[in-house]
């Protein structure tokens, strides 16, 4: 599941402004979007940046602030497919721990070389 680019990609256009329009590889991310996540300018996103910005995109994501997102809420990042597999105890809402259980996982998968961080 490619939630991560989705996800980094929405959020960081909705909260930090547009991302200059790049070629991208399917589940990766545009380097503009990268250096908004950076912000120890290390060049790299380790997990905890990273953790960090999802921690906050749950939150811009959950409009109606009730702590969980609907499928409304989530129409625009997640596929219907995406949205059942991230909701894990398939109550038709994505839990905050659901989410981020998603994500970190999908960071996981994208660091290739497993040093815990993103290039």
């Amino acid at each position: 599941m490619k939630t991560l680019a989705l996800v980094t990609t929405f959020v960081l256009c909705q909260c930090v402004g547009a991302v200059a329009q790049q070629q991208q590889q399917p589940g990766s991310m545009y380097q503009g979007q990268m250096d908004g996540l950076d912000t120890n300018t290390s060049k790299t996103v380790d997990r905890s940046e990273y953790e960090t910005f999802m921690g906050t995109a749950f939150g811009s994501l959950d409009k109606n602030k009730d702590g969980s997102l609907q499928s409304d809420e989530t129409v625009q990042i997640l596929t219907v497919e995406q949205f059942t597999l991230t909701d894990a105890n398939h109550n038709g809402r994505i839990s905050r721990s659901e989410f981020m259980q998603r994500v970190m996982a999908d960071f996981v998968t994208a660091d290739h070389d497993r040093d815990g961080s993103l290039h």
